[in-house]
């Protein structure tokens, strides 16, 4: 068997996340994955941490599965004539440079497609290349705050968070891999490549989804809710007699079954309550009642309850708890591979499941230029070639 993407090369000039994590995805497909840095290194990850496993970045590990790697001087005429030459046998290029910096070093999608008309070419930055703000970098953090992300997150008490983990720099990586996948597709088609222009920033708004809606239908600014539902009543999380967990309620049916099982089943008749507007007309007081009544169990004993009568509820888990949860165990969430300087680390799995083409972990994160020799040889270098680049320091 081969991946889905197997015969597909991709040349990743891309560090850090939102870039890595589009590549690592189409690695995980099958795709030859070639990772693009300076010499020594300058994938920012590489040095972040602790934790680090013998020398070896937890971060950079985490998005950088199944690629080679090869070092090159952008900054060299011989080591741009280098990219040129990948590019010409790539089907992909991704970068997360600046707006205009390939361009200036002559390896903008104009130049390229010119040796490879089949060329798909992406390119990530924080705003877009068109805009008033095409000109700035980019972080996910800040476009969390710009994108109005963090204005919906916490609570009135809190003030504006950011979500937990980089999550716009993983859904640009996502969309980012759908986008390329679609201009291959279309290329089969056509016979030509196109570029791709995506921003972080896009991304970011296009999460915002139903708040989105609720906004642009309302006028109305949506506040913080915590972990409150803005559109549906009971759907947040709820205080039992020693902890925490989840009930998320999606209909009146199953509001009615909620009241039933904790013994309150006045409150599926009240006018109140009995529909979901009425519900998220008088969230608090309800919210009120129920965490009152949750108090007289615990948690364990009303999720036994609620599975058993099929109300969708759930426990909130810490990472540790996460990954000994069997059903994590059963899906193959944690992979193992062998690095030869951090030895055998563990990373997460691949969310994608496919029944014939399955993606599989056969390369470990690669140190950086480990495999520019044979990258080179691939594409016509001789040794002695290879040897003079390592000494001018361009390779």
């Amino acid at each position: 068997m081969s991946g889905a993407l197997a015969g597909v090369k991709v040349l990743d000039l891309t560090r850090v996340l939102a870039g890595p994590n589009c590549t690592m995805i189409l690695a995980d497909l099958g795709a030859d994955v070639i990772k693009v840095e300076a010499p020594g290194g300058s994938d920012e990850t590489r040095f972040w941490g602790p934790p680090f496993q013998n020398g070896v970045s937890a971060y950079y590990l985490c998005a950088n599965r199944n690629k080679r790697s090869i070092t090159v001087n952008l900054k060299s005429d011989e080591g741009r004539e280098i990219i040129r030459k990948l590019a010409k046998e790539a089907d992909v290029l991704i970068h997360n440079f600046k707006t205009g910096s390939m361009e200036k070093w002559g390896l903008g999608y104009d130049s390229l497609e010119k040796i490879n008309p089949r060329l798909v070419f992406c390119s990530i930055t924080g705003f877009g290349e068109t805009g008033p703000y095409s000109h700035l970098p980019g972080y996910d953090y800040i476009i969390q705050g710009m994108s109005g992300l963090m204005s919906i997150t916490g609570t009135e008490e809190s003030g504006p968070l950011k979500i937990g983990v980089a999550m716009v720099d993983i859904l640009t990586g996502l969309y980012s891999a759908i986008s390329i996948e679609a201009a291959l597709f279309e290329r089969e088609k056509s016979g030509h490549g196109q570029k791709i222009d995506m921003s972080l920033m896009d991304t970011a708004v296009s999460s915002l989804a139903n708040v989105a809606s609720n906004y642009l239908i309302s006028g109305k600014v949506p506040r913080r809710l915590g972990n409150d539902h803005p559109n549906v009543v009971p759907y947040s999380t709820f205080s039992a007699a020693d902890g925490e967990l989840i009930i998320a309620i999606g209909n009146n049916r199953q509001f009615a079954l909620l009241c039933e099982v904790i013994g309150l089943s006045e409150l599926a008749v009240d006018e109140k309550f009995r529909t979901n507007e009425a519900r998220v007309e008088n969230r608090q007081e309800l919210t009120s009642i129920l965490n009152s009544q949750l108090q007289l169990k615990q948690v364990s004993d009303w999720m036994e309850l609620f599975s058993a009568n099929n109300i969708p509820c759930g426990p909130i888990n810490t990472i540790d708890q996460v990954f000994d949860d069997p059903q994590v165990s059963a899906r193959n969430m944690v992979v193992q591979v062998d690095h030869p300087e951090a030895g055998l680390v563990k990373l997460v799995g691949s969310p994608i499941k496919l029944s014939r083409t399955e993606t599989r972990v056969e390369r470990h994160p690669p140190m950086a230029g480990e495999h520019t020799d044979e990258i080179l040889q691939e594409v016509g270098f001789t040794f002695e070639e290879i040897s003079r680049l390592k000494a001018d320091n361009i390779i």
